[in-house]
């Protein structure tokens, strides 16, 4: 059994390729560049882009089975061409918004209508999101300056959403299954900041600012906060409109996201990694 893992060098699926390959089953990676991809040893490389399914054709070769990153304007040819490669399951990566109902999924919808075995991982918020936007700020000066600062979420670690995928792709129960997967408990703000704190061994300070302020300091920060200022704070809405105003996570849209889902003990077996454990895991990025 050979499983391709597309968007291999992202949050998730380098973490499905290095879990595939400490279990012992052969993994082919697809990425755009694969010469900076820096995989484990072992792990054939291939170039490919999922926006071009026609560059796919030779990664599917001789696959089995497929961990598909969404990209919703060609699910459908990519699903197609996986059909007719002899792939027979696909375990893609979706989103817990689905689950309660704010948009469907066309990735979904072509993975169903495929024929083919399938699971559907869908993880809430991810743990990882905010390292690119708070990381700058505690490496340089041991504070994060950032609203809602008693608003709590409750957030997936990237290696959890991996296990529950590399479950999916490689134990026969998971088929036909929709996972829903959230972090084991509410987490504020205020409380990731401190987590963070903790596991450097020194204090990190939590500012809270207005979004308005909160926009002007990731927009000076650039990179991904300052082009992702926007959809972060609630100025931009899911679907890329005009926020509400409100900011962060709203309780009436999202309130069925605001407790713990049991998805990653249901596939797993173990329970979710808490926010602390995230810190403690990406320490050295925020050192």
């Amino acid at each position: 059994m050979k499983i391709l893992v597309t968007g291999a060098t992202g949050n998730v699926g380098r973490n499905v390729v290095e879990q595939l390959v400490a279990k012992g089953f052969a993994v082919r990676a697809l990425t755009r560049d694969p010469a900076r991809a820096a995989l484990p040893e072992g792990v054939e490389v291939v170039r490919g882009d999922l926006t071009d399914p026609a560059s796919l054709e030779p990664a599917l070769e001789g696959i089995d089975r497929l961990h598909l990153f969404p990209v919703n304007e060609t699910a459908s040819e990519v699903v197609e061409l996986a059909k007719r490669a002899g792939v027979r399951r696909i375990v893609d990566l979706s989103a817990a918004a689905i689950t309660i109902g704010l948009y469907e999924s066309p990735v979904e919808a072509a993975v169903e209508a495929s024929g083919l075995e399938w699971t559907h991982v869908r993880p809430s918020e991810f743990m990882a999101n905010l390292l690119p936007v708070w990381a700058p700020q505690v490496k340089a000066e041991r504070r994060v300056r950032y609203p809602f600062a008693d608003e709590a979420g409750v957030p997936v670690h990237e290696a959890d959403i991996a296990a529950v995928a590399v479950a999916a792709l490689t134990e026969d129960r998971h088929v036909g299954v929709v996972y829903t997967l959230t972090g084991p408990a509410p987490v504020t703000t205020r409380e990731r900041v401190a987590a963070i704190g903790e596991a450097l061994g020194e204090e990190v300070v939590y500012e809270e600012v207005t979004r308005e302020r909160a926009r002007e300091i990731l927009h000076a920060q650039g990179g991904f906060a300052g082009e992702n200022a926007d959809f972060l704070l609630g100025f931009m809405d899911y679907g890329g409109g005009e926020g509400s105003g409100e900011g962060g996570t709203s309780e009436d849209d999202y309130s069925a996201l605001l407790k713990p889902w049991p998805g990653v003990q249901d596939a797993t077996g173990e329970p979710a990694r808490s926010y602390l454990r995230w810190a403690h895991d990406h320490v050295e990025d925020f050192r």
